[in-house]
């Protein structure tokens, strides 16, 4: 559609009304399907990239004197035709529905609602021109909660309740293979509303938690917000001491505006407005798409308006079309979050467990080594007689048990390595080890977890990872780069490239592959995969582009030692490896991903 041509983002249960404090039971999934619901109205509740779509002030599009609610309908269209291929969770309307308040307007802006009732989950609050002004949630009944209150939820998926007035609700989404809440509170929430919040809050104590509301916080013409009166007591009375709230949404004030405030458990909280009724035709049912992407670590926040979108570019006016996207700094950007690290203080990451040695060798294993104690000699635990000792390239170079580790290895520990030009210490199979002589004719997967530092200092170039020591001249391979090269390595370039150089058993040639620049700081588990033709590197679970297509028949060894931690040139090694290298695997047959060590814990 027309949109992607637009300067966009970078990436893109059954419950009751909450009667006080009183709380709904877990909710149903919410990617479960609403019966004849269209395709394109789907949600993937397991996908780590989902949007949470932002509805501040329709106000002037349900003032009764001059109501159109056509841009809010386009909005409701673009979003149950968009929400597969955006991923949308759900929707929050921030407030002033209406210009009035009256019956005439809330009614019509409640049958406009209906195009999503049962098909999109949302959440609705009072802002002060949908009730009476100067008075807080226990105001009585009101022309808007007849038709916004608890009653219109009650059949939502997502609706966990709402406080005993009907003013204030609570919602808890399934997104992103975890459960969030949504609180919706009115623009003037009392102090009964405020410990049904709380309540709330307490009976969710693991849920990361978004707050949205009418009037929270304002900004000035630079975009920096501030907290207004009745924010600074949301932040004092709620927000500040629930760490479990990391982002707030309000609309009532423009110009659009955002700011990172500090809770008392020293972590961010993100401090957003969205207002656009002050834009051409009141905002033109504006919404803003916050993008979460729990891999990446980021949330991308892009504002457009469907109306104007959708409409045939060579019949919009001047006004339609710069009023389609907004670009500024306050419209769209992006936050860096880690998600598990800002959860951790209430929902600290569920890490696998350590896996016995017996999980993951089998009759295929040739080698397989952890390093959890002595690194003097380090045992094969594939019974196979492999053991590695340490061979040191000058005395004062060590090896150290680490407890850095791969989320998905196995063993909660690794080795550091701290070599460089002219030192290092490596790890090297016995000198009539079964491992050096293993030609693998039947196919190869050479496996291992390895870690770069970060900051990534000193010069490094091209060196090893693994390897079998080893002339390839003396194998009778001339058509490589040189023949004092040894016949089997994994390596890392100046450009942190890795790069697996390999000749084969048969023939005379060297086919090599390349990966993409590995990113320092992180773990990252490396596979070599051969099923007898050809040779596959896999990072992270994925095959990278670079594998060359000539054939790949065994390994051509020549019975010296295998290398972790090196590569040798001219049977010499001139440096060691640097950062951390974990459980190291090599299996005599070619495995499926979902085979590799970190089974399916590619983080």
């Amino acid at each position: 559609m027309e949109r992607r041509n637009l300067l966009r983002a970078a990436v893109a249960a059954p419950a009751v009304p909450l009667a006080a404090t009183v709380l709904a039971a877990e909710p149903a999934a919410a990617a479960t399907p609403v019966p004849g619901a269209p395709a394109s109205a789907r949600f993937d509740a397991h996908d780590p990239r989902f949007a949470l779509a932002v509805l501040p002030d329709t106000q002037y599009l349900f003032d009764a004197d001059s109501a159109d609610p056509a841009p809010l309908r386009a909005t409701f269209k673009h979003l149950l035709e968009q929400r597969a291929e955006d991923n949308v969770a759900f929707l929050t309307h921030l407030g002033d529905v209406t210009e009035h308040g009256t019956e005439q307007e809330i009614t019509l802006a409640g049958t406009t609602f209906q195009a999503i009732d049962g098909r999109l989950p949302y959440s609705v609050l009072a802002g002060n021109h949908d009730v009476s002004s100067g008075t807080d949630d226990q105001r009585g009944d009101t022309p808007y909660r007849k038709v916004f209150g608890p009653d219109r939820f009650r059949r939502s998926a997502t609706f966990l309740g709402s406080s005993a007035d009907g003013y204030n609700s609570a919602h808890k989404i399934a997104a992103g293979g975890r459960q969030w809440l949504i609180l919706a509170l009115d623009w003037r929430i009392s102090d009964a509303g405020l410990a049904w919040a709380q309540t709330v809050m307490k009976q969710n104590p693991a849920l990361p938690a978004i707050v949205t509301t009418h009037d929270l916080a304002y900004a000035d013409d630079a975009g920096k917000a501030y907290l207004s009166g009745n924010g600074q007591r949301l932040w004092d009375k709620l927000i500040r001491g629930n760490d479990q709230i990391f982002l707030t949404l309000n609309g009532h004030y423009w110009p659009p505006g955002r700011t990172v405030l500090t809770n008392a458990a020293g972590h961010d909280v993100h401090v957003h407005i969205t207002n656009y009724q002050d834009r051409y035709y009141g905002g033109a049912g504006m919404i803003r798409l916050y993008h979460f992407d729990l891999v990446r670590g980021r949330i991308d926040v892009e504002t457009f308006a469907p109306w104007f979108l959708h409409r045939d570019p060579g019949k919009r006016t001047p006004l339609e079309a710069e009023t389609i996207e907004l670009t500024g700094d306050v419209d769209r950007f992006s936050l860096a979050i880690d998600f598990d690290a800002r959860f951790a203080g209430f929902a600290p990451p569920v890490r696998p467990a350590p896996r016995p040695a017996s999980t993951v060798v089998d009759r295929h294993t040739a080698a397989y080594w952890r390093f959890e104690g002595d690194v003097e000699k380090v045992k094969d635990f594939s019974g196979n007689g492999n053991d590695l000792t340490v061979r040191r390239l000058t005395a004062n170079d060590r090896l150290v048990v680490s407890t850095e580790h791969h989320v998905g290895a196995p063993t909660h520990s690794s080795v550091r390595f701290d070599g460089g030009a002219g030192r290092g210490a490596l790890l090297q199979t016995a000198a009539n080890a079964p491992l050096n002589s293993l030609k693998f004719l039947d196919g190869y997967t050479f496996e291992t977890f390895l870690k770069l530092p970060e900051p990534f200092e000193g010069n490094h170039d091209w060196m090893g990872i693994f390897s079998w020591e080893g002339r390839s001249g003396d194998a009778g391979k001339h058509s490589g780069w040189s023949d004092l090269e040894p016949t089997c390595s994994l390596n890392l370039s100046p450009e942190r490239f890795l790069q697996y150089v390999l000749y084969t058993s048969d023939g005379d040639h060297n086919p090599t592959s390349w990966s993409h620049a590995l990113p320092v700081g992180v773990w990252h588990h490396v596979a070599v995969v051969n099923d007898g033709r050809r040779s596959v590197v896999w990072v992270n679970g994925s095959k990278i582009a670079r594998n060359p297509t000539q054939p790949a028949h065994g390994v051509a060894t020549l019975g010296r030692p295998f290398t972790l931690g090196g590569t040798s040139f001219d049977l010499k090694y001139d440096q060691g490896f640097y950062g951390w290298i974990g459980d190291t695997r090599i299996t005599s047959r070619a495995l499926r991903p979902e085979q590799f060590l970190p089974a399916g814990h590619f983080r």
